[in-house]
């Protein structure tokens, strides 16, 4: 018995690499991934000072209310605002109004950037 020859195949053109889009989207990802990356650290930036927005002007409220009635209005500022946030209370009682003064540095996510400063007001009448 005699075997029958395999069937030849005809040979496969070169491909022509030049139109080959494999890959390209891995590069398109890479290219893309640092503006991702600075889009994500800006939203939690903006975050960050909404947050010490808030505080600060919880801190405010706080020593002003506290210092229009005769307390340590400096005291309770610091303890209404977070502590990683190290607030500068200023509530120096007056005659009529006491207002409180909160500054709150808010830290940078994006290293090219400086820390940002928010400062907040609050005004109460003073009881006598």
């Amino acid at each position: 018995m005699t075997r029958s020859p395999k069937p030849t195949r005809e040979p496969r053109p070169p491909r022509n690499r030049r139109w080959d889009d494999r890959g390209v989207s891995i590069l398109e990802f890479a290219g893309f991934l640092p503006i991702l990356l600075v889009i994500g650290m800006a939203a939690i930036q903006l975050g960050l000072v909404g947050y010490g927005i808030n505080q600060a002007g919880s801190g405010a409220r706080a020593a002003a209310r506290v210092a229009s009635q005769g307390g340590d209005g400096a005291a309770a500022g610091q303890a209404a605002v977070s502590g990683w946030l190290d607030p500068a209370v200023s509530a120096p009682e007056g005659a009529d109004v006491t207002t409180a003064t909160v500054t709150v540095k808010v830290p940078s996510v994006i290293p090219l950037f400086g820390a940002v400063t928010v400062v907040r007001h609050a005004t109460m009448p003073t009881d006598d």
